[in-house]
Protein backbone atom coordinates (compact mmCIF):
# COMPACT_ATOMS: atom_id res chain seq x y z
CA UNK A 1 0.00 0.00 0.00
CA UNK A 2 1.69 3.25 -1.11
CA UNK A 3 0.69 6.93 -0.17
CA UNK A 4 -0.70 9.31 -2.55
CA UNK A 5 1.77 11.30 -4.21
CA UNK A 6 -0.32 14.83 -3.33
CA UNK A 7 0.48 16.11 0.01
CA UNK A 8 -3.05 17.50 0.66
CA UNK A 9 -5.87 15.65 1.49
CA UNK A 10 -9.76 16.34 1.19
CA UNK A 11 -10.99 16.50 5.00
CA UNK A 12 -13.52 14.89 4.76
CA UNK A 13 -11.93 11.94 2.96
CA UNK A 14 -9.14 12.33 6.28
CA UNK A 15 -12.36 12.46 8.69
CA UNK A 16 -13.31 8.93 7.11
CA UNK A 17 -10.39 7.64 7.06
CA UNK A 18 -9.39 8.11 10.61
CA UNK A 19 -12.56 7.01 12.14
CA UNK A 20 -12.43 3.62 9.64
CA UNK A 21 -9.33 3.00 11.42
CA UNK A 22 -10.55 3.42 14.72
CA UNK A 23 -13.67 1.69 13.63
CA UNK A 24 -11.59 -1.47 12.99
CA UNK A 25 -9.34 -1.58 16.01
CA UNK A 26 -12.63 -1.86 17.64
CA UNK A 27 -14.09 1.87 18.93
CA UNK A 28 -17.85 2.12 18.06
CA UNK A 29 -18.64 3.80 14.96
CA UNK A 30 -19.55 7.08 17.19
CA UNK A 31 -16.56 7.07 19.42
CA UNK A 32 -14.51 6.26 16.31
CA UNK A 33 -15.83 9.23 14.86
CA UNK A 34 -15.69 11.95 17.53
CA UNK A 35 -11.87 11.04 17.80
CA UNK A 36 -11.07 11.24 13.80
CA UNK A 37 -12.71 14.52 14.08
CA UNK A 38 -11.06 15.71 17.38
CA UNK A 39 -7.50 14.72 15.90
CA UNK A 40 -8.12 16.24 12.34
CA UNK A 41 -9.19 19.76 13.74
CA UNK A 42 -5.74 19.16 15.50
CA UNK A 43 -4.24 19.35 11.71
CA UNK A 44 -6.76 22.09 10.56
CA UNK A 45 -5.34 24.09 13.27
CA UNK A 46 -1.84 23.55 12.38
CA UNK A 47 -1.04 21.37 15.67
CA UNK A 48 0.86 18.71 13.60
CA UNK A 49 1.90 17.13 16.51
CA UNK A 50 -1.75 16.74 17.94
CA UNK A 51 -3.76 15.75 15.21
CA UNK A 52 -3.14 12.72 12.88
CA UNK A 53 0.02 12.71 14.27
CA UNK A 54 -1.48 10.43 17.82
CA UNK A 55 -3.61 8.15 15.30
CA UNK A 56 -0.93 5.11 15.11
CA UNK A 57 -0.90 5.70 19.13
CA UNK A 58 -4.05 5.64 19.76
CA UNK A 59 -4.56 2.70 17.15
CA UNK A 60 -1.59 0.86 19.69
CA UNK A 61 -3.73 1.59 22.48
CA UNK A 62 -6.70 -0.07 21.29
CA UNK A 63 -4.49 -2.99 20.34
CA UNK A 64 -3.13 -3.56 23.58
CA UNK A 65 -6.20 -2.70 25.83
CA UNK A 66 -4.74 0.25 27.50
CA UNK A 67 -7.59 2.62 25.86
CA UNK A 68 -10.90 1.07 26.70
CA UNK A 69 -12.82 -0.08 24.02
CA UNK A 70 -16.64 -0.16 26.11
CA UNK A 71 -18.25 0.93 28.62
CA UNK A 72 -18.96 4.65 30.44
CA UNK A 73 -17.88 6.67 32.09
CA UNK A 74 -18.42 6.73 36.29
CA UNK A 75 -19.75 9.79 38.01
CA UNK A 76 -17.81 10.20 41.39
CA UNK A 77 -19.54 13.23 42.30
CA UNK A 78 -22.28 15.15 40.91
CA UNK A 79 -23.92 18.44 42.55
CA UNK A 80 -25.67 19.83 38.96
CA UNK A 81 -23.25 22.74 38.63
CA UNK A 82 -19.95 20.39 39.19
CA UNK A 83 -19.87 16.76 38.52
CA UNK A 84 -16.29 14.50 38.49
CA UNK A 85 -16.24 11.56 36.43
CA UNK A 86 -14.12 8.73 36.51
CA UNK A 87 -12.93 7.97 32.63
CA UNK A 88 -11.78 4.53 33.01
CA UNK A 89 -9.47 5.33 30.23
CA UNK A 90 -11.86 5.37 27.60
CA UNK A 91 -10.94 7.33 24.37
CA UNK A 92 -10.00 11.04 25.56
CA UNK A 93 -11.84 13.10 22.73
CA UNK A 94 -14.61 11.46 23.15
CA UNK A 95 -15.21 11.49 27.09
CA UNK A 96 -14.45 15.84 26.45
CA UNK A 97 -16.74 16.20 24.40
CA UNK A 98 -19.46 14.07 26.16
CA UNK A 99 -18.69 16.56 29.18
CA UNK A 100 -18.77 19.53 26.60
CA UNK A 101 -22.30 18.84 25.89
CA UNK A 102 -23.39 18.00 29.44
CA UNK A 103 -21.71 21.02 30.28
CA UNK A 104 -23.73 22.91 27.74
CA UNK A 105 -27.28 21.89 28.99
CA UNK A 106 -26.45 22.58 32.07
CA UNK A 107 -25.46 25.97 31.71
CA UNK A 108 -29.38 26.09 30.84
CA UNK A 109 -29.69 25.77 35.04
CA UNK A 110 -26.26 27.37 36.51
CA UNK A 111 -24.24 29.86 35.26
CA UNK A 112 -20.83 28.06 35.16
CA UNK A 113 -20.83 24.21 34.88
CA UNK A 114 -17.38 22.47 35.63
CA UNK A 115 -16.61 18.91 34.80
CA UNK A 116 -13.58 17.13 35.97
CA UNK A 117 -12.10 13.96 34.56
CA UNK A 118 -9.96 11.56 36.26
CA UNK A 119 -8.53 8.64 34.26
CA UNK A 120 -9.36 9.67 30.43
CA UNK A 121 -7.32 8.60 27.99
CA UNK A 122 -5.43 11.05 26.17
CA UNK A 123 -7.49 14.31 24.43
CA UNK A 124 -5.71 15.35 21.90
CA UNK A 125 -5.17 18.69 20.72
CA UNK A 126 -6.99 21.18 23.59
CA UNK A 127 -7.57 24.00 20.93
CA UNK A 128 -9.79 21.91 18.74
CA UNK A 129 -12.88 21.77 21.30
CA UNK A 130 -13.01 25.71 21.38
CA UNK A 131 -14.82 26.54 18.86
CA UNK A 132 -17.92 25.24 18.78
CA UNK A 133 -18.46 26.65 22.59
CA UNK A 134 -17.40 30.17 21.44
CA UNK A 135 -19.95 29.83 18.40
CA UNK A 136 -23.11 29.21 21.32
CA UNK A 137 -21.66 32.32 23.22
CA UNK A 138 -20.15 30.74 25.98
CA UNK A 139 -16.60 30.99 27.80
CA UNK A 140 -14.80 28.11 27.92
CA UNK A 141 -11.45 27.27 30.20
CA UNK A 142 -9.91 23.31 29.54
CA UNK A 143 -6.80 22.28 30.81
CA UNK A 144 -5.04 18.88 31.84
CA UNK A 145 -2.39 16.89 32.79
CA UNK A 146 -0.75 13.43 32.54
CA UNK A 147 -0.03 12.01 36.19
CA UNK A 148 1.97 9.24 34.66
CA UNK A 149 4.09 11.67 33.02
CA UNK A 150 7.32 13.44 34.44
CA UNK A 151 8.94 15.69 31.38
CA UNK A 152 9.16 19.08 32.89
CA UNK A 153 11.86 20.40 35.44
CA UNK A 154 10.30 22.60 38.29
CA UNK A 155 12.02 25.99 37.88
CA UNK A 156 15.95 25.77 39.24
CA UNK A 157 15.41 21.79 38.92
CA UNK A 158 17.69 19.65 36.93
CA UNK A 159 15.51 16.49 36.60
CA UNK A 160 12.09 15.76 35.60
CA UNK A 161 8.61 15.92 37.70
CA UNK A 162 5.83 16.47 35.75
CA UNK A 163 3.67 17.00 32.26
CA UNK A 164 3.62 20.13 30.05
CA UNK A 165 0.38 20.41 31.10
CA UNK A 166 -1.01 22.87 28.31
CA UNK A 167 -4.06 25.54 28.98
CA UNK A 168 -6.56 26.27 26.50
CA UNK A 169 -9.21 29.32 26.74
CA UNK A 170 -12.06 29.70 24.26
CA UNK A 171 -13.38 33.70 24.11
CA UNK A 172 -15.93 34.74 22.02
CA UNK A 173 -16.31 38.05 20.56
CA UNK A 174 -17.94 40.07 18.47
CA UNK A 175 -15.84 38.97 15.24
CA UNK A 176 -13.87 35.55 15.23
CA UNK A 177 -12.88 33.89 19.08
CA UNK A 178 -9.74 34.27 20.67
CA UNK A 179 -8.78 30.25 21.08
CA UNK A 180 -5.65 30.15 23.16
CA UNK A 181 -3.70 27.23 23.67
CA UNK A 182 -0.28 27.25 25.26
CA UNK A 183 2.01 24.76 26.84
CA UNK A 184 3.39 25.35 30.20
CA UNK A 185 6.57 24.12 29.87
CA UNK A 186 9.06 25.47 26.77
CA UNK A 187 7.87 23.26 24.44
CA UNK A 188 5.75 19.75 24.02
CA UNK A 189 6.61 16.55 24.57
CA UNK A 190 5.24 15.42 21.09
CA UNK A 191 7.83 18.32 19.32
CA UNK A 192 10.34 16.80 21.05
CA UNK A 193 9.73 13.57 20.31
CA UNK A 194 9.58 14.48 16.12
CA UNK A 195 12.76 16.62 15.99
CA UNK A 196 14.84 13.74 18.42
CA UNK A 197 13.09 10.98 15.78
CA UNK A 198 14.49 12.79 12.94
CA UNK A 199 17.66 13.60 14.27
CA UNK A 200 17.14 17.77 14.38
CA UNK A 201 17.38 20.33 17.27
CA UNK A 202 15.04 22.43 18.65
CA UNK A 203 14.98 25.85 17.61
CA UNK A 204 15.76 27.30 20.80
CA UNK A 205 17.37 26.04 24.47
CA UNK A 206 14.05 24.98 25.90
CA UNK A 207 15.67 22.05 27.65
CA UNK A 208 17.95 20.97 30.24
CA UNK A 209 20.19 18.07 30.68
CA UNK A 210 21.14 15.98 33.67
CA UNK A 211 23.30 18.13 34.99
CA UNK A 212 21.26 21.75 34.68
CA UNK A 213 22.57 22.98 31.31
CA UNK A 214 20.30 24.64 28.84
CA UNK A 215 20.25 22.68 25.20
CA UNK A 216 18.82 22.25 22.31
CA UNK A 217 19.25 18.38 21.88
CA UNK A 218 15.75 16.78 21.96
CA UNK A 219 17.94 13.58 22.55
CA UNK A 220 18.56 14.07 26.19
CA UNK A 221 14.58 13.44 26.86
CA UNK A 222 15.48 9.94 25.77
CA UNK A 223 17.07 7.18 26.44
CA UNK A 224 17.32 7.10 30.51
CA UNK A 225 19.88 10.44 29.91
CA UNK A 226 17.91 12.30 32.54
CA UNK A 227 17.23 15.22 30.50
CA UNK A 228 13.60 17.70 31.56
CA UNK A 229 11.93 19.97 29.41
CA UNK A 230 12.38 23.72 31.09
CA UNK A 231 9.04 25.82 32.17
CA UNK A 232 7.31 28.27 30.15
CA UNK A 233 9.50 30.94 30.10
CA UNK A 234 13.00 29.27 30.10
CA UNK A 235 15.50 29.76 32.64
CA UNK A 236 15.25 33.33 33.52
CA UNK A 237 11.61 33.63 33.61
CA UNK A 238 10.48 29.96 34.39
CA UNK A 239 9.09 30.36 37.74
CA UNK A 240 5.75 31.85 36.11
CA UNK A 241 5.24 28.98 33.73
CA UNK A 242 6.40 26.89 36.89
CA UNK A 243 3.85 28.55 39.44
CA UNK A 244 1.20 28.08 36.47
CA UNK A 245 1.86 24.28 35.91
CA UNK A 246 0.93 23.83 39.55
CA UNK A 247 -2.32 25.79 38.97
CA UNK A 248 -3.05 23.37 36.51
CA UNK A 249 -2.02 19.93 38.11
CA UNK A 250 -4.88 21.50 41.34
CA UNK A 251 -7.14 21.82 38.71
CA UNK A 252 -7.02 18.59 37.30
CA UNK A 253 -5.07 15.91 39.75
CA UNK A 254 -5.82 17.11 43.02
CA UNK A 255 -9.33 18.13 42.24
CA UNK A 256 -10.23 14.72 40.32
CA UNK A 257 -8.70 12.80 43.26
CA UNK A 258 -6.38 10.89 41.48
CA UNK A 259 -2.63 11.64 39.92
CA UNK A 260 0.66 11.37 40.56
CA UNK A 261 0.40 10.64 44.05
CA UNK A 262 -1.40 7.35 43.34
CA UNK A 263 1.72 6.36 41.32
CA UNK A 264 -0.20 6.33 37.68
CA UNK A 265 1.42 4.40 35.20
CA UNK A 266 -1.06 4.30 32.37
CA UNK A 267 -0.65 7.19 29.28
CA UNK A 268 -3.64 9.14 29.93
CA UNK A 269 -5.30 12.28 31.60
CA UNK A 270 -6.80 14.61 34.54
CA UNK A 271 -9.07 16.73 32.67
CA UNK A 272 -10.76 20.16 33.69
CA UNK A 273 -12.92 21.79 32.00
CA UNK A 274 -15.58 24.83 32.53
CA UNK A 275 -17.69 26.87 30.02
CA UNK A 276 -19.21 30.16 32.05
CA UNK A 277 -22.52 31.88 30.30
CA UNK A 278 -21.84 35.48 30.37
CA UNK A 279 -25.58 36.00 29.75
CA UNK A 280 -25.49 35.37 33.93
CA UNK A 281 -22.91 37.91 34.76
CA UNK A 282 -22.73 41.39 32.99
CA UNK A 283 -24.71 40.37 30.23
CA UNK A 284 -23.87 39.03 26.79
CA UNK A 285 -23.82 42.24 24.86
CA UNK A 286 -21.37 43.99 27.46
CA UNK A 287 -19.13 40.65 27.62
CA UNK A 288 -18.86 40.91 23.98
CA UNK A 289 -18.12 44.70 24.02
CA UNK A 290 -15.31 44.44 25.99
CA UNK A 291 -13.81 41.12 24.43
CA UNK A 292 -14.33 42.69 20.96
CA UNK A 293 -12.92 46.19 22.00
CA UNK A 294 -9.84 45.19 23.40
CA UNK A 295 -9.20 42.70 20.70
CA UNK A 296 -9.37 45.61 18.40
CA UNK A 297 -7.27 47.91 20.79
CA UNK A 298 -4.32 45.10 20.53
CA UNK A 299 -4.52 44.43 16.64
CA UNK A 300 -4.45 48.30 16.04
CA UNK A 301 -1.32 48.29 17.62
CA UNK A 302 1.49 50.51 16.35
CA UNK A 303 4.45 47.81 15.69
CA UNK A 304 7.72 48.57 14.62
CA UNK A 305 8.91 49.21 10.72
CA UNK A 306 8.66 45.68 9.05
CA UNK A 307 7.04 43.80 11.24
CA UNK A 308 3.88 42.02 10.97
CA UNK A 309 0.48 43.33 12.51
CA UNK A 310 -0.13 41.85 16.01
CA UNK A 311 -2.65 39.13 16.09
CA UNK A 312 -4.44 37.48 18.55
CA UNK A 313 -4.17 33.99 19.52
CA UNK A 314 -6.27 31.12 17.39
CA UNK A 315 -6.60 33.98 14.50
CA UNK A 316 -3.87 31.99 12.45
CA UNK A 317 -5.25 28.62 13.12
CA UNK A 318 -8.36 29.56 11.97
CA UNK A 319 -7.35 31.00 8.86
CA UNK A 320 -5.14 28.02 8.18
CA UNK A 321 -8.66 25.80 9.45
CA UNK A 322 -10.61 27.60 6.30
CA UNK A 323 -7.60 27.30 3.87
CA UNK A 324 -7.12 23.44 4.50
CA UNK A 325 -11.02 23.24 4.14
CA UNK A 326 -11.32 24.66 0.71
CA UNK A 327 -7.88 23.69 -0.36
CA UNK A 328 -7.25 20.48 1.27
CA UNK A 329 -5.73 19.39 4.40
CA UNK A 330 -1.68 19.20 4.48
CA UNK A 331 -0.41 16.47 6.94
CA UNK A 332 2.93 16.63 8.12
CA UNK A 333 4.89 14.27 6.11
CA UNK A 334 5.65 11.80 8.71
CA UNK A 335 2.07 11.35 9.59
CA UNK A 336 0.45 9.05 6.62
CA UNK A 337 3.93 6.88 5.97
CA UNK A 338 3.19 6.04 10.07
CA UNK A 339 -0.77 4.92 9.20
CA UNK A 340 0.01 2.82 6.30
CA UNK A 341 0.87 0.09 8.23
CA UNK A 342 -2.10 0.37 10.23
CA UNK A 343 -3.93 1.27 6.95
CA UNK A 344 -2.97 -2.74 5.87
CA UNK A 345 -3.43 -4.39 9.01
CA UNK A 346 -6.62 -3.11 9.31
CA UNK A 347 -7.90 -3.15 5.95
CA UNK A 348 -8.68 0.21 5.79
CA UNK A 349 -8.47 2.35 2.17
CA UNK A 350 -5.90 4.86 2.39
CA UNK A 351 -7.57 8.48 1.48
CA UNK A 352 -7.30 9.75 -1.72
CA UNK A 353 -5.25 13.02 -2.72
CA UNK A 354 -6.82 16.01 -3.03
Amino acid sequence: MKPPDNDRFDAAALRQFGAALLAAAGLAAARARDVAEVLLEGDLLGHTTHGFALLPAYLQALRDDTMEKHGEPAVVADLGAALTWDGRYLPGPWLVRRALHLARERLTEHPVATVVIRRSHHIGCLQAYLKPVTDAGHFILLTCSDPQSRTVTPHGGAAPRYSPNPLAVGIPTSGEPILIDISLSSTANALCQRRATAGERLPEPWLVDREGKPTDDPQVLFNNRGGAILPLGGTDLGYKGFALGLFVEALTNALGGHGRATGETRWGASVFLQLINPDQFGGRDAFLRETSFFSQVCVETPVPAGKPPVRLPGHAGLARRADQLAHGVQLHPTILPALVPWAESLKVALPPGH
